[in-house]
């Protein structure tokens, strides 16, 4: 009954790890997180590497740590809020009878809304030493990629998604040097601890009634060298109705796999701070990409006891709990900033950002310990860009006003949206409020909301469940910062 189209499909079915990774709620371009700075976030990270102390350089731009007064201490919290609804499904469906995709509804409900607020911590200290200070140790924690979604667990999109959660949290360790008050240089590396955990229902009716459509096929090759179209239709659809006789059909039984793995490695962060003026600041920035190769991965699988016997379990070897690993690449990005300084009163600063995704999510190749064979999923992600533009105004001697605009794209397409949450490209609008009661003490607020457009899906699963529909999405932000200097 399992031929290697059969065993094509139920790898699909298991893999999980890499379709989870393709789709994020996160406010940034897909699964990427920028809120490290609740400054930054009141301006929409417009100066992100190139403003005046802001202590989220230490992790994004050592060289501009130069820009930092004093020995300080920074705590930021963001709480991002994300709203995923499928408001309109204009169709879902199982795979007919010889796999057409032309079959009956599949059953349930729109899934709720997937989304859901998260905090995103980061902290940062950093100190200068050497002659007149030109040198500077910082250290970080951030969490630079991330996002959880949740369905209701028997939605009509059960068999592509229910639940997805992704963590990267990096600690870091950086030096600078000043060349001079105008140019400087500096690095940082960082320890990146992954953790990834997914679930999806398997529709194991279309599984054992696709297994018997295999094996009708292969029967009729066996007995016609050249069988026609017509023939081969006809010899699944008899295997379909073979199985369907036994109550196996698409939509008619649901299992459901949980997927988890865990990894750290290392990456890196290079860049340099130029100051043509007093006023004016230009920075660079690059952040390496940081190859992930989980080995210890596992997945856990739940089978109705009718569907196990037909797929001779254990001995079959699928559909079985197993280990897996995999190579997961979070992308690498390049960044310039550029803050200047018009009076004592107005600063205006804007930032450029490109991120490498075609190189890290083209595709990802899955290896199973279990008789399920490698499988290798094309994603066909692109390159994006960030822009944003801000300002700060300084009120008063304690309270600082600031706000900005950005434009974020996606690297989704049309062709390579899921429901693992539907990335779409979003414009930002950021308000901020910066207040200093003490000379060594800054407190700051920052603001979000994010404008999207209705996203529309069309996928389909390893064992053709069709789904189609357009989403409502949204987003908001809020952040808040400590910083103290010692």
């Amino acid at each position: 009954m399992h031929t290697a189209s059969t065993l094509a499909r139920v790898t699909a079915l298991a893999v999980g790890i890499a379709g989870a990774l393709a789709f994020s709620n996160a406010d940034a371009a897909a699964f990427q997180l920028k809120e490290n700075s609740a400054k930054g976030l009141g301006r929409a990270f417009a100066g992100s590497t190139s403003a005046w102390d802001d202590a989220s350089v230490v992790a994004t731009n050592p060289a501009s740590m130069r820009l930092l007064n004093g020995r300080q201490f920074q705590a930021d919290l963001s709480a991002i809020s994300f709203s995923a609804k499928m408001e309109d499904v204009y169709n879902a469906r199982n795979a007919g009878a010889t796999g057409a995709g032309t079959g009956t509804p599949i059953s349930g409900g729109n899934g709720g809304d997937a989304g859901m607020i998260a905090p995103v911590p980061a902290a940062y200290f950093h100190v200068p030493f050497g002659e007149n200070d030109n040198m500077h140790f910082g250290l970080s924690l951030t969490a630079p990629f991330g996002f959880k979604t949740d369905y209701d667990k028997g939605w009509v999109g059960r068999y592509h998604g229910t639940t997805t959660d992704l963590k990267a949290i990096d600690l870091g360790a950086a030096f600078s040097y000043d060349v001079n008050p105008y140019v400087s240089f500096g690095a940082s590396v960082f320890v990146e601890h992954l953790t990834i955990e997914l679930g999806n229902a398997l529709d194991m009716g279309a599984v054992v009634s696709g297994g018997a459509q295999d094996k009708a096929e292969a029967q009729l090759r066996q007995l016609v060298a050249n069988p026609t179209a017509a023939q081969i239709r006809a010899a699944r659809g008899q295997g379909a109705q073979q199985a369907a006789a036994l109550g196996f059909y698409p939509g008619s039984a649901d299992g459901s796999v949980t997927i988890e793995g865990d990894n750290n490695a290392f990456g890196y962060v290079l860049g340099t701070t130029l100051s043509p003026s007093e006023n004016t600041n230009i920075a660079f920035s690059y952040r390496s990409k940081v190859e992930h190769k989980i080995t210890g991965g596992k997945a856990d699988f739940t089978v109705p006891g009718n569907v196990a016997a037909a797929l001779g379990q254990p001995a079959s070897g699928l559909f079985v709990d197993t280990s897996g690993k995999a190579t997961v690449t979070l992308p690498a990005s390049l960044t310039m900033s550029v803050t200047h300084r018009i009076n004592d009163r107005w600063t205006v600063m804007g930032d450029v950002s490109r991120t490498a995704w075609a190189t890290a999510f083209d595709k990802v190749t899955v290896d199973f310990a279990s008789n399920q064979p490698d499988n290798t999923l094309v994603f066909g992600y692109r390159d994006t860009t960030f822009g944003s533009i801000g300002t700060e105004y300084k009120l008063s001697d304690t309270v600082t006003l600031r706000g900005g605009v950005a434009y974020d794209e996606t690297p989704t397409t049309y062709g390579h949206r899921d429901v693992r949450v539907p990335d779409v490209t979003r414009k930002w609008l950021s308000f901020g409020l910066g207040w200093t009661p003490k000379e060594n003490t800054e407190f700051n607020f920052g603001y979000t909301h994010l404008f999207t457009n209705e996203p529309a899906i069309n996928a389909t699963s390893a064992t053709g469940n069709v789904l189609q529909g357009k989403y409502k999405v949204g987003g908001d932000i809020l952040a808040a910062s400590i910083n103290y200097k010692f």
